[in-house]
């Protein structure tokens, strides 16, 4: 039987100096990609991280349209899509068996915001397609995203991505998203008890009087 050894929590830690500068290069590239409308979009292949921009005049959410106007710094929301085998290690990097996760991805977005009576044309979106090894980094770079950003849909106002529970799954409540966007069918039929909209607006206001211009 192997002695076990004093427990020194040095020897658990790793850090690495040239992951960090790999990461910031991401996130450099991804905020020169090109901000696009996230509908009607030509289809492409691939996976990857991508933000949504607001650029309407909502009353709710009017900062972000002045913060956005001359440019694009401020996401609404950050996301990711991965390749499909992803979480079971089973991704096929073959060109001829493509597929279409990010493109999807953001097709769904446009479908929850026309069922909230969202303006799909008040969004923009940009994002960054990871191909074969480099998609290793795409929970990476949507973590370093979210955190840089601290944007109001993944922070404050959680549930813009979540998707369908399911049969059998609605006890629980609908989403603090869903109780300001309500219109979304599977969130009509959550049965769990949720916050009011008068608290989570006053949190969305909290979060806007904090929000600073980012150059």
């Amino acid at each position: 039987m192997m002695q076990q050894e004093a427990f020194d929590r040095a020897k658990h830690v790793y850090n690495n100096e040239a992951f960090d500068e790999l990461v910031k290069d991401a996130v450099r590239f991804f905020h020169g990609t090109p901000v696009r409308p996230i509908s009607p979009m030509t289809k492409f292949s691939g996976s990857g991280v991508y933000a949504l921009y607001y650029v309407g005049k909502l009353s709710i959410y009017s900062k972000y349209f002045n913060l956005n106007r001359l440019a694009y710094n401020h996401p609404i929301y950050v996301g990711k899509a991965v390749p499909s085998g992803w979480r079971q290690a089973r991704i096929h990097n073959n060109p001829s068996s493509r597929t279409h996760e990010l493109f999807t991805r953001l097709k769904e977005h446009s479908r929850s915001l026309e069922q909230v009576s969202l303006s799909v044309d008040d969004f923009s979106c940009r994002f960054m397609i990871f191909e074969e090894q480099t998609s290793d980094m795409i929970g990476s770079i949507e973590a370093a995203l979210i955190k840089l950003h601290k944007p109001l849909w993944n922070t404050v106002l959680d549930g813009f991505g979540n998707h369908d529970p399911g049969k059998g799954r609605y006890k629980q409540a609908k989403s603090d998203w869903d109780v300001i966007h309500p219109g979304r069918g599977f969130a009509a039929n959550c049965q769990g008890i949720f916050r009011s909209r008068d608290d989570i607006v006053k949190d969305i206001e909290q979060f806007f009087g904090s929000l600073e211009p980012r150059s």
